[in-house]
Protein backbone atom coordinates (compact mmCIF):
# COMPACT_ATOMS: atom_id res chain seq x y z
CA UNK A 1 0.00 0.00 0.00
CA UNK A 2 1.74 3.41 -1.26
CA UNK A 3 1.20 6.34 0.65
CA UNK A 4 -0.04 9.47 -1.83
CA UNK A 5 -0.36 13.41 -0.43
CA UNK A 6 -2.43 14.36 -3.91
CA UNK A 7 -6.39 14.25 -4.29
CA UNK A 8 -8.40 12.95 -7.27
CA UNK A 9 -11.29 13.30 -8.55
CA UNK A 10 -12.59 10.29 -10.95
CA UNK A 11 -15.18 11.82 -13.08
CA UNK A 12 -17.06 9.01 -15.43
CA UNK A 13 -19.45 10.37 -18.19
CA UNK A 14 -22.56 8.20 -18.94
CA UNK A 15 -25.42 7.91 -21.40
CA UNK A 16 -27.54 4.90 -21.20
CA UNK A 17 -24.39 2.41 -20.06
CA UNK A 18 -24.22 0.47 -16.92
CA UNK A 19 -20.70 1.47 -15.28
CA UNK A 20 -21.09 -0.35 -11.83
CA UNK A 21 -17.83 -2.70 -12.17
CA UNK A 22 -15.77 0.19 -13.49
CA UNK A 23 -16.67 1.93 -10.42
CA UNK A 24 -16.31 -0.75 -8.31
CA UNK A 25 -12.50 -1.50 -9.91
CA UNK A 26 -11.53 2.03 -9.22
CA UNK A 27 -12.84 2.45 -6.03
CA UNK A 28 -10.62 -1.17 -4.75
CA UNK A 29 -7.62 0.86 -6.53
CA UNK A 30 -8.05 4.09 -4.73
CA UNK A 31 -8.48 2.51 -1.45
CA UNK A 32 -5.37 0.80 -1.68
CA UNK A 33 -3.09 4.14 -2.17
CA UNK A 34 -2.73 4.96 1.61
CA UNK A 35 -3.93 8.61 2.27
CA UNK A 36 -5.62 9.61 -1.09
CA UNK A 37 -8.13 12.06 -0.90
CA UNK A 38 -10.70 10.81 -3.56
CA UNK A 39 -14.09 10.67 -4.95
CA UNK A 40 -15.73 9.08 -7.74
CA UNK A 41 -18.51 11.02 -9.42
CA UNK A 42 -20.25 9.36 -12.46
CA UNK A 43 -22.49 11.93 -14.65
CA UNK A 44 -25.27 10.23 -16.04
CA UNK A 45 -26.05 12.37 -19.15
CA UNK A 46 -30.01 11.88 -19.16
CA UNK A 47 -29.84 8.26 -19.78
CA UNK A 48 -33.29 6.70 -21.55
CA UNK A 49 -33.04 2.82 -20.42
CA UNK A 50 -34.54 2.10 -16.99
CA UNK A 51 -32.72 -1.33 -16.42
CA UNK A 52 -29.25 1.28 -17.07
CA UNK A 53 -30.69 3.51 -14.35
CA UNK A 54 -31.85 1.30 -12.12
CA UNK A 55 -28.22 -0.41 -12.17
CA UNK A 56 -26.46 2.32 -11.82
CA UNK A 57 -27.80 3.89 -8.38
CA UNK A 58 -26.11 1.21 -6.60
CA UNK A 59 -22.66 3.36 -7.24
CA UNK A 60 -24.67 6.23 -5.06
CA UNK A 61 -24.42 3.43 -1.86
CA UNK A 62 -21.14 2.71 -2.18
CA UNK A 63 -18.21 4.86 -0.33
CA UNK A 64 -16.66 8.46 -1.99
CA UNK A 65 -18.77 7.34 -5.23
CA UNK A 66 -21.82 9.49 -6.55
CA UNK A 67 -24.01 9.73 -9.69
CA UNK A 68 -25.22 12.94 -10.44
CA UNK A 69 -28.43 12.77 -12.47
CA UNK A 70 -29.25 14.99 -15.71
CA UNK A 71 -32.83 15.68 -16.54
CA UNK A 72 -31.51 15.88 -21.10
CA UNK A 73 -28.79 14.64 -23.06
CA UNK A 74 -26.34 17.56 -23.12
CA UNK A 75 -23.46 16.00 -25.00
CA UNK A 76 -19.91 14.85 -24.97
CA UNK A 77 -18.18 18.50 -24.16
CA UNK A 78 -21.33 19.51 -21.97
CA UNK A 79 -21.17 16.50 -19.32
CA UNK A 80 -17.30 16.73 -19.00
CA UNK A 81 -17.59 20.18 -18.45
CA UNK A 82 -19.95 19.91 -15.66
CA UNK A 83 -18.32 17.15 -14.03
CA UNK A 84 -14.93 19.23 -13.64
CA UNK A 85 -17.39 22.26 -12.09
CA UNK A 86 -19.04 19.57 -9.85
CA UNK A 87 -15.58 17.98 -8.64
CA UNK A 88 -13.88 18.96 -5.70
CA UNK A 89 -10.27 18.26 -6.16
CA UNK A 90 -6.89 19.27 -7.56
CA UNK A 91 -6.25 16.15 -10.41
CA UNK A 92 -9.46 14.86 -11.88
CA UNK A 93 -9.54 11.52 -13.82
CA UNK A 94 -11.93 11.47 -16.74
CA UNK A 95 -12.57 7.84 -17.79
CA UNK A 96 -15.26 6.77 -20.66
CA UNK A 97 -18.04 4.48 -18.98
CA UNK A 98 -17.31 1.78 -21.63
CA UNK A 99 -13.68 1.01 -20.95
CA UNK A 100 -12.20 -0.96 -17.88
CA UNK A 101 -9.17 -1.33 -15.85
CA UNK A 102 -6.51 -3.16 -17.36
CA UNK A 103 -3.45 -2.57 -14.74
CA UNK A 104 -3.62 -3.41 -11.00
CA UNK A 105 -1.48 -0.32 -10.97
CA UNK A 106 -3.36 2.12 -13.30
CA UNK A 107 -4.37 4.57 -10.29
CA UNK A 108 -0.97 4.91 -8.74
CA UNK A 109 0.59 5.65 -12.45
CA UNK A 110 -1.35 8.32 -13.11
CA UNK A 111 -0.57 10.15 -9.46
CA UNK A 112 3.19 9.68 -9.76
CA UNK A 113 3.02 11.34 -13.07
CA UNK A 114 1.31 14.30 -11.27
CA UNK A 115 3.83 16.51 -10.44
CA UNK A 116 4.65 18.28 -13.78
CA UNK A 117 2.49 18.32 -16.97
CA UNK A 118 -1.07 19.73 -16.37
CA UNK A 119 -2.64 17.18 -18.87
CA UNK A 120 -1.57 13.32 -18.94
CA UNK A 121 -3.17 10.72 -21.27
CA UNK A 122 -3.07 7.09 -21.27
CA UNK A 123 -4.35 5.48 -24.14
CA UNK A 124 -6.74 2.65 -24.81
CA UNK A 125 -6.03 -0.82 -25.81
CA UNK A 126 -8.45 -2.70 -28.12
CA UNK A 127 -9.24 -6.73 -26.89
CA UNK A 128 -11.19 -8.78 -28.62
CA UNK A 129 -10.04 -12.09 -30.59
CA UNK A 130 -10.75 -12.17 -34.40
CA UNK A 131 -13.21 -15.53 -33.81
CA UNK A 132 -15.35 -13.68 -32.04
CA UNK A 133 -15.39 -9.82 -33.90
CA UNK A 134 -14.26 -10.35 -37.28
CA UNK A 135 -17.98 -9.46 -38.52
CA UNK A 136 -18.12 -6.40 -36.48
CA UNK A 137 -16.76 -3.26 -37.98
CA UNK A 138 -16.01 -1.10 -35.59
CA UNK A 139 -13.51 -3.86 -33.43
CA UNK A 140 -11.55 -4.18 -37.31
CA UNK A 141 -11.62 -0.63 -37.28
CA UNK A 142 -9.91 0.45 -33.84
CA UNK A 143 -7.64 -2.60 -34.59
CA UNK A 144 -6.41 -1.33 -37.02
CA UNK A 145 -5.98 2.03 -35.44
CA UNK A 146 -3.71 0.01 -32.66
CA UNK A 147 -0.25 0.39 -33.63
CA UNK A 148 -0.99 4.39 -33.65
CA UNK A 149 -2.33 4.06 -29.85
CA UNK A 150 1.13 3.14 -28.07
CA UNK A 151 2.57 6.36 -26.05
CA UNK A 152 5.47 6.40 -28.43
CA UNK A 153 3.42 6.93 -31.54
CA UNK A 154 0.89 9.35 -29.77
CA UNK A 155 4.12 11.41 -28.70
CA UNK A 156 4.72 12.07 -32.05
CA UNK A 157 1.60 14.41 -32.65
CA UNK A 158 0.78 14.99 -28.78
CA UNK A 159 -2.07 17.43 -29.58
CA UNK A 160 -3.81 15.48 -32.40
CA UNK A 161 -3.47 12.19 -30.81
CA UNK A 162 -5.47 13.18 -27.72
CA UNK A 163 -8.64 11.57 -26.80
CA UNK A 164 -11.25 12.00 -24.11
CA UNK A 165 -11.71 8.59 -23.09
CA UNK A 166 -9.31 8.38 -19.91
CA UNK A 167 -6.95 11.32 -19.47
CA UNK A 168 -5.59 13.41 -16.05
CA UNK A 169 -5.73 16.79 -15.69
CA UNK A 170 -5.07 19.77 -13.05
CA UNK A 171 -8.78 20.70 -12.40
CA UNK A 172 -8.11 24.53 -12.69
CA UNK A 173 -6.74 24.01 -16.08
CA UNK A 174 -9.97 22.48 -16.97
CA UNK A 175 -12.05 25.20 -15.81
CA UNK A 176 -9.89 27.39 -17.67
CA UNK A 177 -9.66 25.49 -20.95
CA UNK A 178 -12.93 23.94 -21.15
CA UNK A 179 -14.59 21.90 -24.25
CA UNK A 180 -16.32 23.52 -26.17
CA UNK A 181 -20.00 22.75 -25.57
CA UNK A 182 -21.26 23.87 -29.42
CA UNK A 183 -20.46 20.10 -29.80
CA UNK A 184 -23.77 18.78 -29.17
CA UNK A 185 -23.51 15.89 -31.71
CA UNK A 186 -21.30 12.56 -31.92
CA UNK A 187 -17.85 13.00 -32.79
CA UNK A 188 -14.49 15.72 -32.91
CA UNK A 189 -15.23 17.72 -29.52
CA UNK A 190 -11.30 15.77 -28.53
CA UNK A 191 -9.94 16.67 -31.92
CA UNK A 192 -11.38 20.64 -31.05
CA UNK A 193 -9.71 20.11 -27.40
CA UNK A 194 -6.38 18.99 -28.32
CA UNK A 195 -5.76 21.66 -30.82
CA UNK A 196 -7.53 24.27 -28.18
CA UNK A 197 -4.51 23.25 -25.99
CA UNK A 198 -1.52 23.24 -27.95
CA UNK A 199 -2.77 27.10 -28.83
CA UNK A 200 -2.89 27.60 -25.19
CA UNK A 201 0.29 26.35 -24.52
CA UNK A 202 -0.86 23.40 -21.98
CA UNK A 203 1.47 20.64 -22.30
CA UNK A 204 0.25 16.94 -23.00
CA UNK A 205 2.53 14.09 -21.67
CA UNK A 206 1.69 10.30 -23.72
CA UNK A 207 2.16 7.69 -21.14
CA UNK A 208 1.40 4.31 -21.18
CA UNK A 209 -1.60 3.65 -19.09
CA UNK A 210 -4.39 2.50 -21.55
CA UNK A 211 -7.88 1.49 -20.17
CA UNK A 212 -9.27 -1.27 -21.81
CA UNK A 213 -11.56 -1.20 -25.14
CA UNK A 214 -13.57 -4.48 -25.34
CA UNK A 215 -17.18 -3.82 -26.08
CA UNK A 216 -18.42 -2.70 -29.52
CA UNK A 217 -22.05 -1.70 -31.04
CA UNK A 218 -23.57 -3.77 -33.66
CA UNK A 219 -22.36 -2.54 -37.43
CA UNK A 220 -25.93 -0.39 -38.32
CA UNK A 221 -25.64 1.27 -34.87
CA UNK A 222 -21.48 1.99 -35.59
CA UNK A 223 -22.31 3.43 -38.80
CA UNK A 224 -25.16 6.16 -37.81
CA UNK A 225 -22.64 6.79 -35.09
CA UNK A 226 -19.57 7.58 -38.12
CA UNK A 227 -22.18 9.74 -40.09
CA UNK A 228 -23.30 11.74 -37.55
CA UNK A 229 -19.48 12.34 -37.05
CA UNK A 230 -18.99 12.92 -40.23
CA UNK A 231 -21.90 16.13 -39.97
CA UNK A 232 -19.64 17.27 -37.22
CA UNK A 233 -16.56 17.27 -38.49
CA UNK A 234 -18.28 18.76 -41.46
CA UNK A 235 -19.83 21.41 -39.51
CA UNK A 236 -16.73 22.23 -37.59
CA UNK A 237 -13.94 21.65 -40.64
CA UNK A 238 -12.34 25.19 -40.45
CA UNK A 239 -11.87 24.73 -37.12
CA UNK A 240 -10.28 21.69 -37.07
CA UNK A 241 -8.40 22.17 -40.31
CA UNK A 242 -5.32 19.78 -40.14
CA UNK A 243 -6.01 18.29 -37.36
CA UNK A 244 -8.11 15.73 -38.91
CA UNK A 245 -6.60 12.91 -41.05
CA UNK A 246 -9.84 12.82 -43.99
CA UNK A 247 -9.81 16.88 -43.85
CA UNK A 248 -5.86 16.36 -44.68
CA UNK A 249 -6.27 14.02 -47.41
CA UNK A 250 -9.76 15.63 -48.98
CA UNK A 251 -7.21 18.42 -49.48
CA UNK A 252 -4.91 16.84 -51.14
CA UNK A 253 -7.28 15.28 -53.57
CA UNK A 254 -8.94 19.06 -53.72
CA UNK A 255 -5.60 20.26 -55.07
CA UNK A 256 -4.50 17.96 -57.68
CA UNK A 257 -8.36 17.52 -58.97
CA UNK A 258 -9.28 14.60 -57.78
CA UNK A 259 -12.05 14.79 -55.82
CA UNK A 260 -14.66 13.74 -58.63
CA UNK A 261 -13.36 10.02 -58.47
CA UNK A 262 -14.69 9.35 -54.41
CA UNK A 263 -17.53 11.25 -54.94
CA UNK A 264 -18.32 9.35 -58.47
CA UNK A 265 -17.97 5.94 -56.97
CA UNK A 266 -19.92 6.46 -53.48
CA UNK A 267 -22.66 7.93 -55.79
CA UNK A 268 -22.82 4.57 -57.92
CA UNK A 269 -21.89 2.45 -54.87
CA UNK A 270 -23.58 3.78 -51.99
CA UNK A 271 -26.09 0.49 -51.84
CA UNK A 272 -23.33 -1.60 -52.24
CA UNK A 273 -21.49 -0.16 -49.33
CA UNK A 274 -23.97 -0.16 -46.97
CA UNK A 275 -24.99 -3.39 -47.40
CA UNK A 276 -21.28 -4.46 -47.01
CA UNK A 277 -20.46 -2.37 -43.75
CA UNK A 278 -23.51 -3.15 -42.16
CA UNK A 279 -23.04 -7.77 -43.40
CA UNK A 280 -20.72 -9.90 -41.18
CA UNK A 281 -18.12 -9.55 -43.69
CA UNK A 282 -17.90 -5.42 -43.20
CA UNK A 283 -14.37 -4.23 -45.54
CA UNK A 284 -12.40 -1.45 -44.45
CA UNK A 285 -11.33 -0.33 -47.67
CA UNK A 286 -15.37 0.11 -48.34
CA UNK A 287 -15.20 1.45 -45.02
CA UNK A 288 -12.74 4.82 -45.71
CA UNK A 289 -14.35 5.14 -49.37
CA UNK A 290 -17.98 5.20 -47.66
CA UNK A 291 -16.65 8.05 -45.08
CA UNK A 292 -15.27 10.40 -47.49
CA UNK A 293 -17.92 10.30 -49.89
CA UNK A 294 -20.78 10.50 -47.02
CA UNK A 295 -18.91 13.63 -46.19
CA UNK A 296 -18.47 14.94 -49.45
CA UNK A 297 -21.99 14.81 -49.56
CA UNK A 298 -23.04 16.77 -46.52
Amino acid sequence: MNKSSKSLSILIPTYNDICVTLVKDLLDQCNDVEGLDYEILVGDDGSTSRATIDANQQIDTLPHCRVVWRNRNSGRAAIRNFLAHEARHEWLLFIDSHMSVIDAGFIEKYLAHTDGDAILYGGYKVVGDEDTYRGNLRWKYEVSCQEALTAENREKNPYANFHTSNFCIQRDVMLSHPLDERFTRYGYEDVLYGKTLKEAGVHIQHIDNPVEFGRFEENEKFLHKTEEALCTLHEFSAEIGDYSHMLNVISRMKHFHLLWIPKCLYSLLRSLLRHNLKGKHPSLKAFDLYRMGYYLGV
